[in-house]
């Protein structure tokens, strides 16, 4: 037996004396496969570690989170619209059904739903546990389990199993009951205990848990019953299959068990893999206190390592091995850490979440110091000129951070996880804490600090309850140096980090250089000199407010830099570098193709683009832009093209400066100006210029998609005239005005929008109310309703070029995206956008001048398929209103995007019957890309 082995043995066993498990629970369980039902009779020994008498135990049930599409599980789904819950039959739903809960003198015990959640119990009894007593109590249910399509847990199609809070688990007691829903969030908080479980199921299955197994002999050929049995486990996952996937390697004392895939590696580069991450953690956290260790596929997708390496197999720009290793990493350090560390994991998870990525950082830096973040693609040629070829694997933690604080959406690492928008909850926050930890050991320069400092932690906490309080603690006797500001303006505020060099100024012998803290915070920031290029002074520099010089010998130095190691993660770095020889900061690059941002280029990038009008037919041009993969606060997009039909030279421009003002209420202020000239007809070219300010409010809660936007804006439209078909008004400004407010999930949808708009002959206001709501039963009803009035309107001589719609707005502010906005015959004319006032069927009187009242209602009757209806009234000058109705069949194939409509009757009649049906059919089609991708992003942000 070798030394470590024998190490790692003896601290095994001191571990699991020392932390004595404070529960025992004992479960019998008999698994129904074909009804996907589990029979439970279960025992808890419950021990009062409280120093208070207590009343009442609380328990986690979170196999009832699945029984309704009312629970908080079902809601938080809902929020994050994701239909396969709530759409779902009611049979691949779970539920937990309890018949009763007894002492140990088969008396029955009082319980209830606490606060009514169905995921929580109370228990109360007479008498008052006395602080270090126990008390038993057996349980008696059955758990139907949900389909894992869900959450990746439950019963599969094909018959297998995978269990994750299958049974009843005590809440943790510390200073009060720590009890929360489950809500997909993979945060169960569950104290230590000794598990005994008798587990009864079909032969043709195989069972895999991480605790020891015992099987029973019995006469029974058609099931089997297996003993499991662990002591100090805070969670017990099995999974039961037909054909077992796991495989297993022992390295060090330690069994890992996993079946995350393994793209057909050889086993011998498996089993290298493994004992290296397994090596890794023991060194740098500490001896994993149990002999098996097991990570699932499952437990994987649900947190994976995000990125280009989930691309599918064909694509990923990663060697195998790498793929697998990172993987494995990745899954056996999330469960080194969740299976002994007790932290909260819902309101204190950023500790765990920054040792987890610190690690990986760390691992990588050791083994694969030269992988870059898009791999292998950084060798291509045409791909390594791009700056993204130049970032390391590590790099990707920083952009998955900065990203949502480009977007404004960020959230300090002390939010609860449940009020954390998902990209947050999945990424972004784990990321952030990881390489906050990088910047602080930066800046402690030692880097043993803070490795010392996580190893002792663990240790010393291992299967104990802890918090980041002890952490903090413990870092604070480890270092000379005030680390306050790590504790106090990084982890618990979302406040940014953006530093600049303000000045520099020659002495004879010295640069003072002027250091401008963009932000409220006061933490430190590193300033390096170098000279051709080799670092050659550096320090840190603190207690920045506002502004702040320092002095550093000039040794030649010839260029100076903020962050130069780039461990801070700055929200702006494009304002670090000051060159002390030149003339120009950073020299302009141009790049074919979007690009990360580098801050150490002033980057424009190009891109053909190609569009199509009926108009100027096949376009063809070339947008420059600024923009990065994340967004800035300026942008700017200059895009001349030609016309192939037209024969003319068109194009568009657009620039906006976004100004944050706070977290919520009025949140941001955006600047913007637009230009544009098309073809609005045949030969006839528009220009179009639009100054803009926007007013953008939000709650405090980001989670609400509750928004509002006050948008003031001027539109001025410069038209060509026809020689044979003159327009009265072909140039026309129009001060606009609008309010919107929307509010909206996956069931409820409520916006409304009041307009105004003054031009020289005309001044007009309308308001605009969606309301969509699913119901229980699935069924789902849209409504909306358009109201506009004329205050004034003297635009006779432009016929109804300024009037209200009635199912297809002229568009004269050039908001919408027509193929063929003067088109009144052929495909693209059958073209509507759902505007004004919003009906499919074209009538006798398509526009009002006066006023106009329309409702536009449609229901689903099967899957896609909707019927729908509009009425309403028109009224035009010198004419009684005017009723206007129609009904028809609205095919949607993706809301909003692409959808057909088929008139059935109207004014005009039973139009099915009436010749050239076809062309009464109409759609919507929306060809922008970024409008498609919202619907695929909207549950991340």
């Amino acid at each position: 037996m070798n030394l470590s082995r024998l190490y790692h043995i003896i601290i095994s066993f001191f571990i699991l004396q020392v932390a004595i498990a404070q529960h025992d629970i004992r479960i019998d369980a008999i698994l129904d496969a074909e009804s996907k039902v589990i029979s439970i009779d279960q025992q808890i020994t419950y021990k009062n570690t409280s120093n208070e008498p207590l009343k009442e135990i609380l328990l986690h049930d979170w196999a009832n989170s699945f029984e309704s599409k009312t629970t908080p599980l079902g809601e938080r789904f809902s929020e994050d619209f994701l239909k396969r819950f709530y759409f779902a039959k009611d049979y691949e739903r779970g539920a937990t059904s309890i018949t009763a809960i007894k002492d140990t003198s088969g008396n029955n015990l009082a319980f209830e739903r606490y606060n009514q959640l169905p995921d929580i119990i109370k228990l109360t009894f007479d008498n008052e546990l006395l602080p270090e007593e126990s008390f038993v109590f057996n349980l008696k249910y059955k758990v139907k389990l949900p389909s894992e399509k869900f959450t990746r847990y439950g019963y599969h199609k094909n018959g297998d199993f995978s269990l994750k809070y299958w049974y009843i688990v005590p809440a943790v007691h510390n200073k009060g009951w720590q009890v929360y829903s489950h809500k997909n969030l993979d945060d169960l908080y569950a104290p230590v205990a000794d598990f005994q479980i008798n587990f009864t199921f079909p032969s043709k299955y195989s069972l895999t848990s991480e605790l020891d197994q015992n099987e029973f002999t019995s006469d029974d050929e058609q099931n089997k019953t297996i003993q499991l049995t662990g002591k100090n486990r805070n969670e017990v996952n099995l999974y039961l299959e037909q054909t077992n996937s796991f495989y297993d390697f022992k390295m060090n004392g330690v069994k890992l068990i996993s079946n995350i895939d393994d793209n057909d590696l050889m086993p011998d580069m498996k089993s290298v893999a493994s004992k290296r991450i397994i090596k890794f953690l023991e060194d740098r956290l500490g001896p994993y206190p149990f002999d098996k260790i097991l990570v699932s596929e499952n437990d994987y997708k649900n947190n994976p390592v995000y990125g280009l390496n989930q691309l599918p197999d064909i694509l990923r720009p990663f060697p195998d091995g790498f793929q697998y290793e990172i993987k494995q990493l990745k899954s056996i350090t999330e469960a080194y850490l969740e299976k002994t560390l007790l932290i909260n994991p819902r309101y204190d998870a950023w500790i765990k979440d920054a040792i987890h990525i610190y690690i990986m950082m760390a691992y990588t830096d050791q083994y694969y110091p030269d992988m870059k973040i898009i791999g292998s693609l950084s060798k291509v040629i045409g791909i390594r000129w791009f700056h993204a070829a130049d970032l390391d694997f590590n790099d990707q933690y920083f952009l998955g951070y900065k990203n949502m604080a480009r977007l404004f959406l960020d959230q300090p690492l002390t939010e609860p996880q449940d009020k954390l928008v998902k990209f947050n909850s999945n990424i972004a926050n784990a990321y952030k804490a990881g390489v906050g930890f990088k910047y602080l050991e930066d800046y402690l320069e030692d880097d043993n600090i803070l490795e010392d400092a996580v190893r002792q932690f663990y240790t010393s906490n291992t299967l104990k309850l802890t918090s980041s309080k002890e952490f903090e603690k413990l870092l604070n006797s480890l270092t000379p140096k005030t680390i306050d500001w790590f504790f106090e303006d990084f982890i618990p505020t979302n406040e940014k980090l953006d530093f600049k060099i303000k000045s520099v100024k020659k002495r004879k012998d010295s640069l003072e250089i002027t250091i401008k803290n963009k932000r409220n915070n006061v933490m430190p920031v590193s300033i390096a000199g170098l000279r051709d290029g080799q670092l050659v002074y550096k320090t840190w520099v603190t207690d920045i407010v506002g502004k702040k010089k320092v002095k550093i010998a000039n040794e030649d130095i010839d260029k100076l830099v903020l962050d130069y190691d780039q461990n801070i993660p700055e929200v702006n770095r494009r304002n670090n570098h000051r060159n002390i020889k030149g003339l120009l900061n950073k020299p302009i690059q141009f790049r074919f193709l979007q690009d990360v941002e580098d801050p150490t280029r002033s980057q424009v990038f190009y891109i053909p683009e190609f569009e199509f009008n009926v108009y100027d037919g096949l376009t063809i041009g070339s947008k420059f832009y600024n923009k990065t993969f994340i967004r800035r606060d300026f942008d700017y997009r200059i895009t001349p093209s030609y016309g192939f039909l037209s024969k003319k030279l068109i194009g568009s421009a657009f620039f906006q400066y976004r100004d944050q003002i706070a977290d919520y209420g009025l949140y941001q202020i955006r600047y913007a100006f637009s230009g544009s000239t098309f073809s609005y007809a045949p030969d006839l070219l528009f220009r179009r210029f639009s100054p803009s300010v926007n007013f953008l409010w939000r709650p405090q809660d980001l989670r609400s998609n509750e928004t509002q936007r006050l948008s003031i804006r001027s539109v001025n439209v410069f038209r060509d005239r026809a020689e044979n078909n003159p327009v009265e008004t072909p140039d026309y400004s129009v001060f606009n005005v609008r309010y919107r407010y929307s509010d909206f999930n996956l069931l409820d949808f409520n916006s409304y929008i009041i307009d105004y708009q003054l031009a020289k002959n005309f001044s007009k206001i309308s308001t605009t109310i969606n309301y969509r709501k699913v119901f229980l039963n699935n069924r789902q009803l849209n409504l909306r309703l358009f109201a506009g009035a004329f205050i004034f309107n003297d635009t006779e001589r432009d016929g109804d070029f300024f009037s209200f719609a009635l199912d297809r707005p002229t568009d004269y502010l050039f908001d919408f995206s027509y193929l063929g906005r003067s088109e009144e015959t052929g495909l693209v004319s059958q073209q509507i956008i759902i505007a004004e006032g919003g009906f499919k069927s074209q009538l006798d009187y398509p526009f009002a001048n006066q006023w106009i009242t329309t409702l536009n209602a449609n229901t689903n009757i099967w899957n896609w398929i909707y019927a729908y209806g509009d009425v309403g009234f028109v009224k035009n000058r010198n004419v009684s209103p005017k009723f206007v109705y129609d009904a028809g069949v609205r095919v949607s194939l993706v809301a909003d995007y692409f959808e057909l409509f088929f008139p059935v009757v109207s004014n005009n009649g039973f139009e099915i019957n009436q010749p050239n049906y076809d062309e009464k059919i109409r759609f919507i089609i929306t060809l922008s890309p970024q409008t498609l991708i919202g619907l695929f992003t909207r549950e991340w942000y």
